[in-house]
């Protein structure tokens, strides 16, 4: 599964971890996704939504 919202595309951002001592090592933040049973073409499908998309109603669930 790639870590990919299916509704915005958002995806995994990377960067730095920094201690306190600015010890930098690679780290990613990852999207909060769910696997949401959803209404695509007026068919039930299962996506990969992330958090935000399905708080703002861009994914309508089905019933």
């Amino acid at each position: 599964m790639s870590r990919v919202c299916d509704i915005c595309g958002k995806g995994a951002a990377f960067g730095h971890s920094i201690s306190h001592a600015h010890n930098v090592g690679p780290r990613r933040w990852n999207p909060n996704l769910q696997k949401v049973k959803a209404e695509v073409d007026g068919k039930v499908k299962r996506i990969n939504a992330c958090t935000a998309c399905i708080r703002s109603g861009k994914v309508k669930k089905a019933k």
